[in-house]
């Protein structure tokens, strides 16, 4: 595996569809914000796994960058590893590297970043990060023993 991946204990594979690609033949830039998504979604819901009413409180993107470091294409087979990386009192930080198999080795096409902000959408205020989602994954990214 490659040594930046080792970290990552979650991945996530993505479908490459037809209309992501562009008139280059690689995928669209702004597809790679989607890859994010579905895996931080997945992620949330394997280690966390707690039902949230989204009517009342959750989680909202504060911040997203990106770093393209090479071309996917349209028949590649494509993953996003993710972790939580940071929690804050009200935010978290989740990390992300799209990977594509090359030669039987991952190379890695996109490195990236988000901020989440927990949030009461009755009160329209930020509140605190769940004690409950800071165990879940800190057990599951092994940093407590």
């Amino acid at each position: 595996m490659n040594d930046q991946l080792a970290v990552f204990r979650h991945k996530t594979l993505i479908q490459i569809r037809f209309k992501d690609v562009d008139s280059m033949g690689h995928v669209n830039n702004s597809n790679h914000f989607t890859y994010f998504e579905l895996a931080r979604m997945k992620y949330f819901h394997e280690v966390v796994g707690e039902k949230i009413d989204w009517n009342k409180e959750g989680i909202i993107l504060a911040h997203m960058e990106i770093d393209y470091k090479i071309p996917i294409l349209l028949d590649d087979e494509v993953w996003v590893y993710s972790r939580i990386s940071r929690f804050g009192s009200k935010s978290f930080e989740v990390e992300y590297k799209i990977v594509k198999m090359h030669n039987d080795a991952e190379v890695i096409c996109a490195i990236g970043k988000s901020v989440q902000v927990c949030f009461n959408y009755e009160t329209n205020q930020t509140i605190p990060v769940p004690q409950s989602w800071k165990e879940k994954v800190e057990r599951f990214e092994g940093l407590v023993s």
